[in-house]
């Protein structure tokens, strides 16, 4: 039997590598490294590969909009798991290139985001290159000697483990030393893992129309049924200027009942619900539901219905 292969946004040395790593089940799979998260979801789409690692959410920039838009459109995924890595950052060259030397920096843009302050205290005049990973801005730099393209930075941003063959300038330059990323395990849709009871569950809505207390109505869903959203963003469809989608992760699981009268009500007033899965939580926190909000209570409900009913 052919093992799974798992995709992770490359080269080696990134941070969704060890968020890859991290994910237990990962273990007996083949790693593939891909070179964005659009490919890397794209080659989920088309079987290529059976599940991809992408990053999703960053304690200090907030979502990652490459994959939470590439989530929005395009044939459906699920979300199977997530993972949590603390983020630390370095600030690496090749060997004989000192700080004062740096003229130009190349990171992700996440990365970027989560040092900005160290730069404009150490290397206020440098400027921004944006690379397509942390990792792949340290790659390009061993790789410049031996190249007749060289980038265009002379240091990088990167993870410590990408930092291999070169030199360290800075340690810890990371802005929030408490910084954490999220990242999530995307397949094709399946049934969702089994409830645990510290589960997580994401979604995208689409507005029937944009109208004064359209957001409420659809956070009202939520709140009625004490269900707690841990994030909520806005990202444009691309239709038309002041159209946008709603991408939102909230507590508690497909199969529990107050999540799913919520997202029958959401289908009842939305033009669409796109369903990105039910998953456990990475840090395993219960969810807090309200007693009016178990699934006792529901059932309760129902078969006091029935009895009206007759």
């Amino acid at each position: 039997m052919n093992p799974m292969k798992y995709g992770y946004l490359g080269p080696d040395g990134t941070f969704t590598q060890a968020a890859l790593l991290a994910w237990e089940p990962a273990a007996t799979a083949e790693q593939v490294a891909c070179p964005s998260v659009d490919l890397a979801l794209a080659a989920v789409r088309s079987g290529e590969l059976d599940a991809a690692m992408v990053p999703i959410e960053n304690s200090v920039e907030g979502g990652v909009t490459a994959t939470l838009d590439a989530l929005s459109v395009g044939e459906p995924l699920q979300v199977i798991g997530e993972v949590l890595v603390p983020i630390t950052f370095v600030l690496v060259a090749p060997e004989g290139v000192g700080i004062d030397q740096v003229r130009a920096v190349g990171t992700h843009p996440h990365g970027w985001a989560q040092v900005r302050g160290w730069m404009a205290a150490n290397l206020p005049d440098a400027v921004y290159v944006p690379t397509l990973s942390t990792a792949g801005a340290a790659a390009e730099l061993r790789s410049a000697a031996t190249t007749s393209d060289p980038p265009s930075y002379d240091a990088a941003v990167c993870a410590p483990v990408a930092a291999h063959g070169l030199a360290v300038l800075a340690e810890n330059i990371g802005d929030r030393a408490a910084a954490v990323t999220r990242f999530v395990l995307v397949s094709r849709p399946g049934l969702s893992p089994a409830p645990t009871g510290a589960d997580k569950t994401t979604v995208v809505l689409f507005q029937s129309s944009d109208h004064p207390g359209g957001l409420l109505e659809l956070l009202e869903h939520f709140a009625a049924r004490g269900i707690n959203m841990t994030r909520l963003e806005s990202r444009p469809t691309g239709e038309a200027m002041g159209s946008y989608c709603f991408s939102i992760d909230f507590e508690g699981h497909v199969r529990d009942d107050r999540v799913g009268e919520a997202l029958m009500g959401l289908r009842r007033v939305t033009k669409d619900v796109r369903f990105l899965g039910s998953y456990p939580r990475a840090d395993g926190k219960m969810a807090s539901v309200p007693e009016t909000a178990a699934n006792e209570a529901f059932s309760d409900a129902r078969d006091w219905l029935d009895r009206l009913r007759g």
